[in-house]
């Protein structure tokens, strides 16, 4: 997917894990990521070395929640690439954004006993039997993305979901002078992220009586719901300044409509995830901007404390990657991941 090439940063909160303060339970808490990128390759090349030392091949669960949304195909890869140079045998499942299916994925790994499973939740309270399983077989679990409300897991890694609302809320207020009619387009809402998203955009808004939401509807981070939803937001509102999709899939379905109804430069457009189609988009001048979150970084990262974890190392409870706004100004200083 996308990585700034001064967000070297990512890579050394992810590889560096043993190095971070460690924090208790499931509530967010504020992780130092001072590592240099010198030690987190350091880190990397000694989990490297490691793997091709002798030592037991391990077996590792990815239970994945789709791989059909781009971001998400590109944290699967990020976890295979880690896997491959760490020497661990991945078996990859794939939910289709259905619980139910990712319940069934969890018992299916269960049984061919593997070391631990990394799971990406569909439904952060439907995730919590299937963690509880995974506990009561002795298996450990990490989470990534998005977490569990419940179950012993041992890690969880993910980026600041309030952080990414407040900049795009921000980016708003600031590009339409505090003033303007907003359409916010929500997330699947049993998830986390799509709750601490929205949170952390009204939060942004209201600070600001002149900046009016007009219409909030939920398109589950789709594009093709997301086209759906904004049609009938667009019939029902004459006058549209702004819109914040949750994430870059239905912003660019978003993007389809408001192009169909011939209203491109009425309205001030941002999403997140920064995915390659709006990155190409931003460039086009069709989308103003998005939040970067950088997926294939988010991959390797809790593959590598899986992997330091089996080996007895200490790893955080829960760490914060960094996240940032991507416009015009900066899109062309992004490079694909290596």
């Amino acid at each position: 997917m996308i990585k700034r090439k001064h967000m070297a940063v990512l890579a050394a909160a992810g590889f560096v894990l043993a190095s971070l303060a460690g924090c208790s339970g499931g509530k967010e808490t504020e992780t130092k990521q001072e590592t240099t990128q010198t030690e987190a390759a350091t880190t990397a090349a000694e989990a490297k070395a490691e793997a091709k030392s002798g030592d037991k091949k391990y077996v590792v669960g990815l239970a994945m929640n789709t791989q059909t949304n781009p971001f998400f195909v590109d944290v699967k890869d990020g976890v295979q690439k880690a896997a491959d140079e760490l020497g661990v045998e991945l078996y990859i499942t794939d939910a289709q954004d259905d619980p139910a299916i990712q319940m069934k994925d969890v018992e299916n790994l269960i049984t061919k006993k593997p070391d631990c499973i990394i799971i990406d939740t569909c439904d952060s309270d439907a995730i919590v039997s299937s963690i509880e399983a995974c506990n009561e077989a002795g298996i450990p679990v990490l989470t990534m993305d998005r977490e569990a409300s419940g179950g012993e897991v041992v890690s969880h890694i993910g980026y600041d979901a309030i952080k990414s609302g407040k900049l795009a809320g921000e980016y708003l207020v600031d590009t339409l002078g505090g003033k303007g009619n907003i359409v916010e387009i929500q997330g699947i809402m049993g998830t986390n992220v799509a709750q601490s998203r929205s949170k952390g955009f009204n939060e942004a808004i209201s600070q600001h009586p002149d900046m009016k939401i007009v219409a909030c509807q939920v398109a589950d981070f789709d594009r093709a719901k997301g086209m759906s939803v904004m049609e009938n937001i667009l019939q029902a509102n004459d006058h549209i300044d702004g819109l914040y999709a949750a994430n870059d899939e239905m912003l660019l379905g978003a993007l389809e409509a408001i192009e169909a109804a011939g209203r491109l430069d009425e309205i001030t457009m941002i999403g997140c995830d920064a995915i390659d189609d709006t990155i190409e988009a931003i460039k086009a001048g069709k989308v103003n901007a998005t939040i970067a979150e950088p997926p294939f970084f988010l991959g390797k990262a809790i593959m590598t404390a899986a992997y330091n974890h089996l080996q007895g190392k200490d790893v955080d409870k829960y760490v914060i990657l960094d996240n940032e706004l991507v416009t015009a100004d900066n899109v062309n200083e992004l490079v694909t991941k290596e």
